[in-house]
């Protein structure tokens, strides 16, 4: 196992990309200092897979969904304190994947498209006002939030250039949209 660094600075990207997991916990990076979260429960992992299943079907072949992988929001300089997220999964441009693969490194906010993370009962705060203004930061276009409390809701925030993300109000049952891309989520088939 490899050791977490000492809490005596703050954390660049490079520092992030240092780090090998493999721990029993989640860890991302937030303005340079580690924040851990507990593994998800099965049924959070459950929806996870087949919203993951649902989605991959219908992308257009520039567009790939990523579970679980960690991003660099790009709000800090490579020399500077870096935030780095893991959503549930990522709508990302397959040229991201590409560039990734031959320089190495984290994918990158400015290739992710959609970002959508299943709300846990430890992160409802996190996921509904955090990571929303910090994927709005980073310029990702879609932040939906997935809540699995009954009925299965899916809250599609979109950016504008002036008021960050825009609420477009809960759905429930099936979600229809065309942006990013044409895409039908039945969220009654999650978990």
């Amino acid at each position: 196992m490899t050791a977490l660094p000492e809490p005596r600075r703050l954390l660049t990207i490079k520092d992030w990309l240092a780090l090998h997991e493999d721990y029993q916990f989640r860890l991302e990076l937030q303005e340079g200092s580690l924040t851990m979260a507990p593994s998800p429960e099965p049924e959070h992992m459950l929806a996870g897979l087949d919203l993951g299943s649902q989605v991959r079907d219908q992308l257009p072949p520039d567009l790939v969904a990523v579970p679980e992988v960690d991003i660099n929001l790009e709000l800090a300089g490579e020399d500077e304190p870096a935030t780095v997220r893991r959503p549930d999964l990522v709508l990302v441009r397959r040229s991201e994947l590409q560039r990734r693969k031959s320089e190495g490194g984290i994918l990158r906010a400015s290739g992710v498209v959609a970002v959508i993370e299943i709300v846990s009962p430890g992160s409802r705060r996190m996921d509904y006002k955090v990571k929303r203004v910090d994927y709005a930061d980073a310029g990702i276009p879609h932040y939906w939030i997935i809540d699995l409390d009954s009925p299965v809701s899916l809250l599609p925030l979109s950016l504008t250039e002036e008021l960050g993300y825009v609420d477009n109000g809960e759905v429930t049952g099936t979600y229809t949209t065309t942006s990013p891309c044409p895409l039908t989520i039945r969220l009654d088939q999650l978990g």
